[in-house]
């Protein structure tokens, strides 16, 4: 029995780890593996208008299922096209693996056409890039990339000429097994009890919690019921601690609100839970201590009076039964009073003839989004205003997930986000929240979801500008400069390519347009024209404050409202014992 071409070996070791599609362009160095694809019945390539686009969708479907995502690129500018959407994977800390292939082998180091180097391209935007250059490396070096990408969760770059792809395999396939779940962290018992003595000593202790919280939120609230503490969250720890939180004082960073910044300046412990905050300015100088799966990041934002490597879920069981009952609620009643302050006095900004208001105010939009949308959807939100808009009125349950270029900050990549969700989870509803800025760059990729018949509902945020560069031109002193975008039709553009697609001028035609776009059983988009003035700096914080968003102080020039949350606020002052 004849040994399979490489290519079909690769496809082999991809179905055996669970592999279903790869995301990419065709070109010549990749023909023998699409060629492989193209029989095989178990994974299917996914023509994508822009390997960018490719890789930032296997981004998505990584971060929504957990499990190995690949995505391809031919030789030269084919693979390179990859980096934005590798970076994404990488700082994300997702399972992704790219199949960059190179140049005929007999071709490398002589200047040929289209030549480059992508095992030195990649470095920076993976935990491994390896070149496969011959035939006998296989199928075991294919296997080392996968295991790599799952047990570091990060991205693996695999480079292979196309040649070689071509050739039959030197070993046998067979079988082997990856390890697709990590070992959980348990903290060292030393540890332990430095945090227990910690939490009984102090006196007014803020929880602040990050993406790593994810799974712990019960471990979580009831160590802030025990310790009766006000609990803050970063933007990615938002979807995972804000649901059902009777503790919840807001959101801290560039997007922040509420009392989450003042709850962490007046305590006298800080307890960061699960998060790689990277906003070193937001973190006050007070006793701190850390808890984190991941023993490198531990102290790199901020010094620690304690470094605990520990998984959160885990390490708050643990101390749980060990920790002393508080009485004492006063300084948190205290920030749940100041948070039900601050959002109450910011909604008024945004209730004022908001529904009539033209242009359209882009918080009531998103306001009406929250309300609309599934209880179980899927966001996909591009770098920008539209994080400010998520961050602010997308209200989380703990069923509906929120997908940005949170670490990176990339433009364009809601829409190739939502392609990868979409095919991760063919039956949620995926909701890109994409600025006019953002779909204008990667504007092909509605080819893509009009060529698969991708049921993702797209909401264009049309300000005709570059909102979020406006913003942090203004706050730096400079006169705002060629942020322009013009007044394009997305709609048009839509419909053009066979898209159903309506635009929306008028606040009034809000609600309907959002229920028809979404209700709509394939691929549709609403343009809505929306206010390129909404944000405003307030008064009494002055551009030297706020130049650079160096400081704290920076968090309150996003002149908008906070949608439900003030709702939470309410429910929390009236429902917590001794409020």
């Amino acid at each position: 029995m004849s040994l399979p071409t490489v290519a079909e070996q690769m496809i082999a070791v991809l179905t055996q780890a669970g592999v279903k599609r790869i995301y990419g362009v065709v070109g010549d160095s990749l023909n023998p593996l699409v060629d492989a694809i193209r029989r095989s019945d178990n994974i299917s390539w996914v023509h994508v208008r822009n390997e960018e686009a490719g890789a930032l969708a296997a981004a998505a479907e990584a971060e929504l299922t957990g499990r190995l995502a690949v995505c391809a690129g031919s030789c030269g500018p084919g693979n390179t096209h990859l980096i934005q959407g590798l970076y994404d994977a990488q700082r994300s800390g997702l399972p992704v693996l790219a199949l960059a292939s190179q140049i005929p082998s007999e071709q490398i180091g002589t200047g040929f056409f289209q030549e480059t180097h992508p095992e030195r391209v990649f470095v920076d935007c993976s935990q491994y890039c390896e070149m496969a250059s011959q035939p006998a490396q296989f199928p075991r070096v294919l296997r080392t990339a996968i295991q790599s990408a799952l047990g570091n969760r990060g991205v693996s770059v695999l480079v292979f000429p196309g040649d070689i792809a071509a050739l039959p395999a030197l070993h046998p396939t067979g079988k082997s097994c990856f390890a697709t779940e990590r070992a959980i962290a348990l903290p060292p018992p030393s540890q332990v009890r430095a945090l227990v003595d910690a939490l009984n000593a102090a006196q007014r202790i803020t929880l602040f919690c990050g993406a790593g919280a994810r799974g712990a939120h019960s471990e979580i609230m009831a160590l802030a019921g025990t310790v009766l503490s006000p609990i803050g969250h970063s933007l990615r720890g938002k979807e995972w601690i804000q649901f059902d939180n009777a503790y919840d004082v807001g959101m801290s960073g560039l997007l922040g609100y509420g009392a989450c910044q003042d709850a962490l300046r007046e305590a006298d412990l800080v307890l960061l839970l699960g998060t790689d905050f990277p906003y070193d300015s937001f973190l006050p100088r007070v006793p701190t201590i850390q808890v984190d799966h991941d023993a490198a990041r531990l102290g790199r934002r901020t010094t620690l009076d304690l470094a605990v490597h520990g998984d959160v879920r885990e390490t708050l069981a643990t101390v749980q039964p060990l920790i002393e009952t508080k009485t004492d609620s006063s300084f948190l009643d205290r920030m749940l009073r100041k948070h039900y302050k601050t959002l109450e006095n910011t909604v008024s900004v945004y209730t004022r003839d908001v529904e009539s208001h033209v242009p359209i105010h882009p918080e009531y939009v998103a306001r009406v989004l929250d309300d609309l949308a599934a209880d179980d959807a899927v966001f996909t939100v591009d770098t920008g205003m539209c994080n400010v808009w998520a961050a602010r009125y997308l209200t989380p349950n703990g069923r509906r997930r929120v997908i940005g270029s949170f670490l990176h900050g990339t433009m364009a990549n809601a829409l190739p986000h939502a392609l990868g969700a979409q095919l991760a989870a063919p039956h949620r509803q995926v909701v890109s929240l994409s600025g006019d800025g953002g779909l204008g760059m990667l504007m092909g990729e509605l080819l893509t979801v009009h060529k698969h018949q991708l049921p993702v509902k797209i909401m264009v945020f049309n300000n005709g500008s570059l909102g979020m560069i406006k913003l942090e031109m203004l706050v730096s002193g400079y006169p705002e400069h060629e942020i322009d975008n013009g007044n394009v039709d997305f709609a048009a553009i839509a419909r053009a390519i066979g898209i159903h697609a309506v635009r929306v001028e008028d606040p009034g035609d809000v609600p309907a347009a959002i229920e028809e776009t979404l209700s709509h059983p394939g691929p549709a988009l609403v343009d809505l024209v929306t206010d390129p003035n909404a944000l405003a700096i307030p008064p009494k914080i002055t551009a030297a404050q706020v130049k650079g968003f160096a400081l704290a102080a920076g968090r309150t020039v996003l002149d908008g409202g906070v949608g439900k949350m003030i709702d939470l606020a309410r429910s929390n002052l009236r429902n917590l014992p001794g409020i």
